[in-house]
């Protein structure tokens, strides 16, 4: 009886799975700009800290909080007006902030920051950083770094003690168990944090203009973003993107799937199978077997959102509201809300109690072309 009682919750939990992956969130946005406070139209990136949301732009690091923005530059002690990247440390509360000039801390009001002057950074240019217990890893254009807030030692690595053979490193993602950097052009680079052991993957094709082994190894030699979550591993390039559960690969390219552009800035995993991709033709959404896209039309520039099933059918949503702008570099969520980086402006998407239900979306014959 106890079995037949399993069994019967098993498939209602998993119909109730699948029925929610049929699901693809439906956004109402509204964009920010210089217009109305933001720091720079330029933004690298977004970072959601409760009901604060802070942002890395070409002008400054700003702050939205309680309706109103709040600007930080090197006026106020921030490292550089150019910031590329943030991270929170959820224990402390501090905020630290990439820049073109070196590495900020904010802590309650106060900013200090670290240079290769006045500390271990490995170079000034902060592309990512991130934050895993006493540990702040740093992906810097000469190599990775790693600060301990505990003792302030710094640990640099580079060609000379990792499999690193190049040192332009573009983006973090660590945790408990495991860190991985983008290293722009030189693949992945995976740190264990119990063994201390360095691995790297590249390329197996090292074919630079085309993908001739697809779901060989890892897509493109040229990583831009890494997102490590549920021992995944997501991977962006600039030719594609990948995603690694330690044994099998998978790529995605826009021939074959949903992605609107094969030229990924960030991407950003929710769990094992979804993940958000920042693309220069837009933000897509993967839910594992379903794709949406989410941008103003390359043609018109009218809000523009649409579905693609796992056949490869692809049918418009009517919206009325979309991103900023095509370019996405990143995003962070806010609860079911998206906050969106864009090459003009700051994005908030407010999910909306409705979804776009795929089954219903193709139960008519009316679909586009698979693209």
């Amino acid at each position: 009886m106890k079995t037949k009682l399993f069994f019967a919750v098993s498939v209602v939990l998993l119909a109730v799975s699948m029925a929610r992956a049929q699901q693809m969130p439906l956004f109402r946005w509204e964009n920010f700009t210089t217009a109305n406070g933001l720091p720079d139209n330029h933004v690298y990136c977004v970072l959601v800290d409760g009901n604060r949301i802070w942002t890395g732009t070409d002008n400054g690091l700003g702050l939205f909080e309680n309706g109103k923005w709040k600007v930080f530059r090197p006026a106020d002690g921030l490292a550089h007006q150019a910031v590329l990247s943030l991270a929170l440390d959820k224990a402390t509360g501090d905020l630290w902030a990439g820049t073109m000039g070196g590495l900020s801390r904010i802590s309650a009001g106060r900013i200090d920051t670290f240079t290769q002057l006045n500390s271990g950074l490995s170079n000034d240019i902060v592309y990512g950083v991130g934050v895993q217990g006493d540990y702040v890893w740093t992906a810097t254009a000469a190599g990775a770094s790693r600060y301990n807030t505990r003792t302030n030692q710094w640990a640099l690595f580079n060609e000379r003690n990792t499999p690193m053979f190049e040192i332009w490193v573009y983006a973090v993602s660590p945790a408990a168990d495991k860190v991985y950097y983008a290293v722009w052009g030189g693949g992945v680079l995976e740190y264990d944090q119990n063994t201390e052991r360095w691995k790297d993957y590249n390329d197996p094709d090292g074919e630079t203009e085309m993908v001739v082994m697809k779901d060989q190894g890892l897509i493109h030699e040229i990583t831009t973003s890494v997102s490590y979550v549920d021992k995944i591993l997501w991977v962006a390039t600039y030719f594609g993107a990948s995603r690694y559960d330690g044994r099998y690969w998978h790529n995605f390219l826009q021939k074959d799937s949903g992605l609107p552009s094969n030229f990924l800035s960030q991407i950003k995993g929710v769990d094992a199978n979804r993940a958000w991709f920042s693309t220069d033709k837009g933000l897509a959404y993967y839910d594992g077997t379903n794709w949406a896209v989410y941008r103003p039309a390359l043609d018109t520039h009218k809000p523009e959102m649409y579905v693609r099933n796992a056949s490869g059918d692809v049918k418009n949503i009517p919206v009325q509201t979309a991103p900023s702008h095509n370019y996405i570099l990143a995003v962070d969520f806010q609860g079911d809300d998206i906050w969106v980086a864009t090459a003009h402006g700051l994005s908030h998407g407010i999910r909306q109690k409705e979804s776009v239900s795929i089954a219903k979306v193709f139960s008519t014959e009316q679909t586009r072309p698979k693209k």
